[in-house]
């Protein structure tokens, strides 16, 4: 996909976007672009799909992908329904890497009394919807955005050689990125999970289930205590999924469009993706948010 090259005018005319004149170019900020864009370039998470998970620090705010996990956002759900996770400290904490809670006995050991799950650590295509590709990067042919998470997949041409088989997606563990914690053994998540600090691409892609990301709130997320164990755990306080809570309770959250022209005109003056249409690191790239009307990258 070719992205939008910067705004070239000659004359001053009425402009969709603010920015600084330079010369006869219009410079804008990341944050401009997002400032200043039209209604059609967001979308509204949906309150079924959205978990509120209160921590002492604050809220964080995570919206779910069920076509991408099905099985394990259907088990968060529940689990959050149950009130499985209240009161549930984070157990282990690594500085730059992830926090993991979800055991009720804190040992990392424990779970629910519900069935382990089978891995769901790659998707084919025709499961998934709402791919948008920005390009390419040094691990993989295409990747991109499927809702608010970072994916990549296997080029379309491989189709040819799949014998009916389809091509296939898998999250990529960025900062942000909710995923599903197990054992060894690849079909044993039950309830504990974890939340990303860092890029860990390399050790955990195709190996653990991503089922969600942060869209608001990783700021309280950072100041879990960290530790293996902590020797003061943070609990969770309460986690509730948004259709469950009032209507004038909820939050207004909406994500821009990662398949929108406006969303093409921030990568660009991110610099994120190369001319050529290489990506220089995926999980540099935030996706705009509005919280109550408040833009946050």
């Amino acid at each position: 996909m070719r992205l939008m090259s910067k705004i070239v005018v000659g004359v001053c005319a009425a402009l969709p976007l603010a920015g600084v004149f330079i010369g006869t170019s219009l410079a804008a900020t990341p944050q401009e672009v997002a400032e200043n864009a039209p209604a059609q370039a967001w979308r509204s998470i949906d309150p079924e799909n959205t978990l509120y998970m209160d921590l002492p620090s604050g809220r964080i705010v995570i919206e779910l992908q069920p076509d991408f996990a099905p099985k394990h956002v259907e088990r968060l759900k529940t689990l959050t329904r149950a009130g499985f996770y209240d009161g549930i400290m984070f157990h282990r904490v690594i500085e730059g890497f992830m926090a993991q809670g979800g055991d009720p006995t804190g040992t990392g050991r424990g779970s629910s009394d519900l069935p382990d799950l089978p891995g769901e650590f790659i998707r084919e295509a025709a499961a998934v919807s709402g791919f948008t590709e920005i390009g390419r990067d040094s691990r993989a042919s295409r990747v991109g955005f499927i809702g608010a998470i970072p994916v990549a997949g296997e080029p379309e041409t491989l189709k040819e050689f799949l014998n009916g088989s389809d091509i296939a997606f898998w999250g990529l563990h960025c900062k942000g990125i909710m995923s599903m914690a197990r054992s060894e053994a690849a079909n044993s998540a039950n309830s504990q999970f974890f939340l990303m600090f860092g890029d860990s691409r390399q050790a955990l892609d195709q190996r653990y289930t991503i089922w969600g990301r942060i869209v608001d709130g990783y700021e309280n997320a950072r100041r879990i205590n960290r530790g293996e164990p902590p020797e003061r755990p943070t609990p969770i306080v309460r986690v509730r999924v948004a259709s469950d809570v009032p209507d004038a309770d909820r939050q207004q959250v909406e994500v821009m469009r990662t398949d929108s022209e406006t969303f093409q005109q921030y990568l660009s003056e991110t610099k994120a993706v190369s001319e050529t249409g290489f990506v220089k690191d995926i999980c540099n790239i935030n996706i705009p948010a509005r919280i109550d009307g408040r833009v946050d990258l």
